[in-house]
């Protein structure tokens, strides 16, 4: 008998796990019969580990016993103390996979060894791999990462295969936010573009909330949760329910426990208009702007040629944002799929072409990079050369898989070594950028400047990258799998950093119309295509080449035609910009 394998969403506030039977893609129930289960761990007071509903319960009143929103720190050295253990997010996303599985074991009836895991479209390369990393910590060989909105389109591209249209995915989740633009046609769905925020979702809206009704009592959210957990913990739970409410009423009533997080009989309630709550949070939905208009941009698409908008998340249900994106897009969204429920069903059909089952044999699905990947860089203005930037290698919605190479030289003569770090990102320079990796070239033939090396990424399907660079005069190749990753700057580094910028001189770099012309530059890179980055890159080459060299016409002549390019690319920006 072949390998079982399963699709999950492994999600930020709620998980679900699906197979694909003979009838199409069904949800797997949990212990309780639900198909939603709660990504929230703890540990209770006899040391039993609890997973689920269960341990959402004990958020409510032993908070300090429990984790949830881990998710938002996969990748990162984050870590978290339950009743003495220490957790890292990889292991209690572990826990959560392990309930799936031992659920889709049970309904099954049979053992089940590999699955295909969701991840938001912008999560990046560490983040991918940690969730490998608790797939494989929770005893599941996981055959194929796949993109929420991917997973979504997939689900809809598999119940409706005989429609060809153009979707744009509008994913707003607990935690994170993805928009892709996918076309689907003759039993092909093929990703154009996506973006998102790894850090918006709809547990920042009952955050939110909460903060204001603090706020009603005096109270700072911040000092709370760390002053009185259990308030917080308990009032987070009103608000989850309030917010739902909202969707459905237009008034709701919170009452704020007590700092031990009882609810009071009788006690005073704040009272919450729907109005009320969307000015509070109108700052966060205005973040999902930006990512469409990227998307749409990066696919060479209007909102005219979207035929179809399709919501996927359970934060969708809030009328806000289903009236905000029929404004985005000029036309009302739909959900003819549970929004909750449409990543899982994808994630088992993508489950079903890895175990090449019959139903889907004619399905063939494309996805893209969600991120640009590069290699540092040292740019020369006359005679200081400068380095910091990125040298994209693999554009952002490139479709996967892939593989990409470009030529570099080495800067000084008789150079026999270099060291190629590894960024990804969408910033003109590095420090903007993840760091990724780093490996040394060696044994580079003596001779003047410019002895050529050919770097090239190769990108998989789940995001995994291999570099390679091939020294040309000798055609040898050192290949590097990105494994490692770089931690954040200790405070001493950062004081460092911070003591070596004061002790610059003053420079017409520094000016303050210069520096807000260079950053919104930088900024509007970040929209570009790479024709658009090309072309921005040389105007901006040109500026701080000028700059380096204190010309006055030069700079005038050069930031005329940089500033001419910006407002014809970005023609509304100044109206609300910070320049510091």
């Amino acid at each position: 008998m072949p390998d079982t394998v399963v699709g999950i969403d492994l999600g930020t506030t709620f998980s679900a796990v699906a197979y694909l039977g003979a009838s199409g893609a069904e949800l797997i129930p949990n212990a309780l019969g639900e198909t939603l289960t709660p990504s929230v761990v703890g540990i209770d007071e006899s040391g039993r580990l609890l997973v689920g509903a269960a341990a959402r319960e004990l958020r409510v009143t032993r908070p300090e016993r429990t984790a949830s929103l881990f998710k938002r720190y996969m990748g990162s050295d984050w870590t978290t103390v339950l009743a003495g253990t220490k957790f890292t997010p990889e292991e209690l996303s572990s826990r959560v996979l392990s309930s799936l599985k031992a659920d889709a074991e049970a309904h099954l009836r049979r053992p089940v060894e590999a699955a295909v895991i969701t991840v938001p479209a912008y999560f990046n390369d560490r983040q991918r791999n940690s969730t490998i990393a608790a797939g494989r910590i929770a005893g599941l060989r996981v055959d194929r990462i796949i993109n929420e909105p991917t997973a979504a389109a997939l689900a809809y591209g598999f119940h409706e295969s005989g429609e060809s249209k153009t979707l744009l995915v509008f994913d707003l989740g607990g935690g994170t936010f993805d928009v892709s633009i996918v076309d689907l046609f003759e039993g092909t769905i093929e990703v154009r573009s996506s973006a998102g925020e790894s850090q918006l979702g709809g547990e920042d809206f009952t955050r939110a909330m909460a903060a204001r009704l603090l706020e009603r009592v005096g109270l700072v959210y911040e000092q709370a949760e760390h002053g009185s957990p259990k308030l917080v913990s308990r009032l987070l739970q009103q608000c989850e329910l309030a917010k739902r409410k909202l969707a459905r009423v237009t008034t709701v009533v919170v009452q704020i426990p007590d700092r031990n997080g009882e609810l009071t009989e009788g006690g005073a309630g704040h009272t919450i208009s729907r109005a009320e709550f969307d000015s509070w949070t109108s700052h966060l939905l205005a973040r999902v702007d930006g990512p469409v208009r990227r998307a749409l941009g990066d696919a060479k698409l209007t909102r005219s040629d979207i035929q179809e908008v399709i919501l996927v998340g359970g934060a969708t249900r809030m009328p806000a944002v289903f009236q905000r994106v029929a404004e985005i897009l000029g036309q009302p969204p739909h959900r003819r799929l549970n929004p909750d429920e449409v990543v899982a069903l994808g994630a088992a059909v993508q489950a079903g072409l890895c175990a090449r089952a019959e139903a889907v044999n004619d399905l063939v699905v494309t996805d893209v990079a969600p991120f640009t990947l590069g290699v540092e860089i040292t740019k020369t203005f006359g005679r200081e050369m400068r380095d910091g930037y990125f040298q994209p290698i693999l554009d952002r919605n490139t479709t996967l898989p892939a593989s990409r190479v470009s030529r570099f030289g080495t800067m000084h003569a008789n150079q026999t070594q270099i060291t190629i770090n590894i960024y990804q990102g969408e910033s003109r320079r590095t420090q903007d950028n993840l760091f990724i990796g780093s490996f040394d070239v060696k044994n580079i033939p003596r001779g003047p400047v410019g002895q050529s090396v050919d770097i090239r990424f190769t990108y998989d399907l789940n995001g995994v990258l291999e570099v390679d660079a091939t020294v040309v005069a000798t055609q040898a190749t050192t290949t590097h799998v990105v494994t490692r990753y770089a931690q954040g700057l200790t405070p001493d580094q950062i004081a460092a950093a911070v003591a070596a910028m004061a002790k610059l001189k003053t420079h017409p770099r520094d000016e303050q119309v210069h520096r807000y012309l260079i950053r919104r530059a930088e900024r509007v890179f970040v929209e570009l295509d790479a024709v658009g980055r090309d072309n921005l890159t040389a105007l901006l080459d040109a500026f701080e080449a000028a700059l380096s060299q204190q010309d006055p016409t030069a700079i005038s002549m050069h930031s005329d035609a940089l500033l001419e390019f910006l407002n014809y690319h970005d023609p509304h920006a100044g109206e609300d910009d910070d320049v510091a």
